[in-house]
């Protein structure tokens, strides 16, 4: 597996950001990296360790009051 970079905070939050940008990849994105593997996902998880992918972090939302 990939390294995690630590401002990332959590694996999960890893998987879910290389995952949006793989679907990018698949939808034609061009790959901010040279590299020989055509896998998007492959891609991805290399674009975020190198920190070329920028990210936000929302804040949860209020629970509705009853």
């Amino acid at each position: 597996m990939s390294k995690i970079p630590d401002d990332i905070g959590s694996k999960y939050r890893f998987i879910i950001l290389a995952a949006e940008r793989a679907k990018q990849l698949q939808n034609n994105a061009r790959p901010k990296i040279k590299t020989k593997s055509t896998k998007p996902a492959h891609i991805a998880m290399q674009e975020i360790e190198q920190k070329l992918i920028s990210y936000e972090i929302l804040p949860l939302p209020e629970p509705a009051a009853r």
